[in-house]
């Protein structure tokens, strides 16, 4: 059963307000930083969607194994572990992207020079935990999914995304998002709520 729009925002207020992970911002700073860099550059409003949930994965896992946010002793499968939570409500537009972030993270450390000694110290070590940097044979298949250049995209804001004290919309314009690029029986549902609650 996926979690409906007011759920998400309702994780993102309550648990977003930990650290996220070692960086300077908390998880929901991070992730309205992620979706206003998204925006600022144009993307569609599914990429935009994207950019905000990509580390929801994060917040469930934090829930789920009652552990702190910013523990980094091993990697929980953010990429993986919200995409339950979310197939059924959004479309392959924002799912995609965010299961592919890390394995972007991996590839442009192989593909660009100077990417890796850019990444802050939490971010190098998660990518121990995730893997590490991709092989030539790894990069290669990457590149071939049908998602990898929203994924690239998503990673470099996602690198961006930790700047203390900036400002940016808030929350509830990106629900309102969220709410748009929500399957057809998602958005008459969240729409009814909406209606009840003005």
């Amino acid at each position: 059963m996926p979690l409906t729009v007011n759920e998400i925002a309702r994780l993102l207020k309550v648990r977003g307000v930990s650290q996220y992970g070692r960086e300077p911002v908390s998880q929901l700073e991070h992730a309205l930083q992620c979706a206003h860099l998204a925006e600022q550059a144009g993307a569609s409003t599914a990429l935009t969607v994207a950019a905000l949930l990509h580390d929801l994965g994060h917040l469930l896992a934090a829930e789920r194994d009652n552990r702190a946010d910013d523990d980094l002793s091993c990697d929980d499968l953010h990429q993986y572990i919200a995409l339950p939570f979310l197939r059924g409500l959004l479309p392959d537009a924002v799912l995609e992207p965010i299961r592919l972030h890390v394995d972007a993270k991996r590839y442009l450390c192989h593909a660009e020079a100077g990417y890796w000694d850019n990444l802050s110290p939490a971010s190098k070590r998660s990518l121990e935990l995730q893997g590490g940097v991709f092989t030539a044979f790894e990069a290669d298949q990457f590149l071939q999914l049908s998602f990898s250049n929203d994924a690239l995209k998503l990673r470099r804001w996602d690198d961006l995304a930790k700047v203390p004290g900036l400002r940016t919309p808030p929350l509830a314009w990106y629900t309102d998002q969220l709410a748009q690029v929500a399957l057809p029986d998602n958005q008459a549902v969240y729409q009814r709520l909406r209606m009840l609650l003005c």
